[in-house]
């Protein structure tokens, strides 16, 4: 069977044939590339392997509740995000979290995280959350980065969030602000991940402000815009009223509006050039393309093109964690107050817990306790860090397990018993690669593979482990990569 488009007439007198694209892989990257394609012009068409759109930005229902099921906020140190939801008529949706704030669980017992940090290294070693968090000792070495030379961990042309950390601010801010906060959002330890890939110009910040401090206020001075008031741990971000996947939702019908053509349950099994373009099998059907457009995780897409685009076969990167998200609904008025804010992140060392986080889902958003009404709480627990298995091969765990260690985990963590009686209805949710894994030297092949990319004729390629983690960040690139298309199938990049 042939799939697609038709090929352009010969005849010279007829209206031009529009341009044709593929979009391989139906996530938040792919949907976002096929919307700036259709704008561009092209007759596009994404092809998703699996029956549901969005990717890791997923939804599911659980005691009659519509929950993200992954991605649920967005960072807000760049508009990207809110930019895309307000030009799909999504503005009046955009909320912050209630304004409760974050805390850690440490080895010594929980703290609120301090306000004014990038992925927890502070602003102020000074500033009295921090101190508690730190000790005065932890505070001191803490300072000595405002007289350490700019050189101090930016010389080198790659460095680890942990070197930097310990070259400036030392062991504690390493392990009691950064650890937990790294392992919350990239279920990674610091010493494997590659800072400029995880904090994009932290590094340039230092050799532009002095220290570490100042690069880490500049920031988030950046993100707040005009406003220097200090917010709330865990407030940078924000959300959608209703979740994350309704924006999976308006990008589905913005691209129907526009003609597109999705096809899921389309599994693309080859790839090949042809001397139109390209052409993607899926199955018994084929498609044909002037414009392809891949937007897998790594070692999907390296997997698929290494054939047509021999160069790429050496930039393979490691595949992402396994990440398992146990959703909790209890009916449990003792949480009504909130005991540990939105939410709470754990430090690796923290003995006795297997969590690497907890979102208190009804306690960050007021929208979604309006929904689940009173005494009625959603608990969102994290489990996967790579390096608890010997940074090769992930833990997994089964779902009665999970859901035991849920329990336990989270009846520590907000200081209220958390039984099975009170358990309205659960679910486990896992994510298989779904957070790039963006080791030392990460930064360097994402440049060669797009060196690569642009090489080949009219090849596009996108998402999560080109771009770095987050919302915020797939979807500023995704944008970028795709905005000098032109009309006519061209490109400007």
């Amino acid at each position: 069977m042939r799939g697609g488009h038709s090929t352009p007439t010969s005849d010279p007198k007829a209206p031009a044939a529009r341009p044709t694209a593929l979009v391989v892989g139906g996530g938040i990257s792919g949907l976002i590339a096929a919307r700036e394609l259709a704008a561009a012009g092209s007759a596009v068409t994404v092809l998703e392997a699996g029956a549901a759109w969005g990717g890791c930005v997923g939804s599911h229902v659980v005691a009659g509740l519509h929950l993200d099921s992954g991605a649920e906020s967005f960072a807000t140190r760049s508009t990207a995000v809110a930019d895309l939801a307000r030009e799909l008529g999504l503005a009046d949706r955009i909320v912050a979290p209630h304004p409760g704030g974050a805390w850690v669980q440490l080895p010594n017992g929980p703290q609120e995280l301090p306000k004014t940090g990038v992925l927890g290294i502070p602003a102020n070693p000074w500033d009295p959350e921090v101190r508690r968090s730190l000790g005065l000792l932890g505070a001191i070495r803490a300072s000595f980065d405002r007289w350490l030379p700019a050189s101090a961990g930016t010389s080198s042309e790659v460095t680890s969030v942990s070197a930097l950390v310990r070259t400036r601010m030392g062991k504690r801010v390493l392990e009691r602000l950064v650890s937990p906060v790294v392992g919350g959002v990239h279920s990674a330890d610091p010493a494997l991940l590659d800072v400029d890939m995880v904090a994009p110009g932290l590094r340039a910040g230092i050799r532009t402000h002095g220290s570490l401090a100042a690069a880490v206020a500049a920031q988030r001075m950046a993100a707040k815009g005009a406003s220097s008031r200090p917010t709330k741990a865990g407030s940078a971000v924000a959300g959608l009223k209703g979740g994350m996947n309704t924006l999976v939702d308006a990008l589905v019908a913005d691209l129907r509006a526009r003609g597109v053509q999705l096809l899921a349950a389309h599994h693309a099994d080859d790839v090949a050039r042809t001397r139109e373009g390209w052409r993607v099998t899926t199955g018994e059907s084929t498609f044909d393309a002037d414009r392809l457009v891949v937007a897998l995780d790594g070692p999907a897409a390296v997997g698929l093109l290494e054939k047509s685009v021999p160069e790429l076969a050496g930039l393979r990167p490691a595949p992402g964690p396994l990440v398992s998200l146990v959703t909790l609904v209890v009916d449990l008025p003792q949480l009504d107050g909130r005991p540990r804010g939105t939410g709470i992140l754990v430090a690796p060392e923290t003995p006795g817990i297997k969590a690497k986080a907890l979102t208190h889902a009804t306690a960050k958003w007021d929208w979604l306790a309006d929904q689940a009404g009173p005494g009625t709480h959603v608990l969102r627990l994290s489990y996967g860090r790579r390096e608890e298995a010997g940074g090769g091969a992930d833990i997994v765990m089964d779902d009665e397990s999970l859901l035991a260690a849920a329990l336990e985990d989270a009846s520590a963590l907000l200081t209220v018993p958390v039984t099975r009686a009170d358990i309205v209805d659960w679910d486990v949710v896992r994510w298989a690669g779904a957070l790039p894994f963006a080791a030392v030297g990460h930064k360097q092949r994402v440049a060669e593979v797009r060196q690569v990319c642009a090489a080949a004729d009219r090849l596009s390629v996108v998402g999560g482990w080109l771009a770095g983690n987050g919302l915020a960040a797939v979807v500023a690139d995704t944008r970028a990569q795709l905005a000098g298309v032109r009309a006519d199938g061209t490109s400007d990049l």
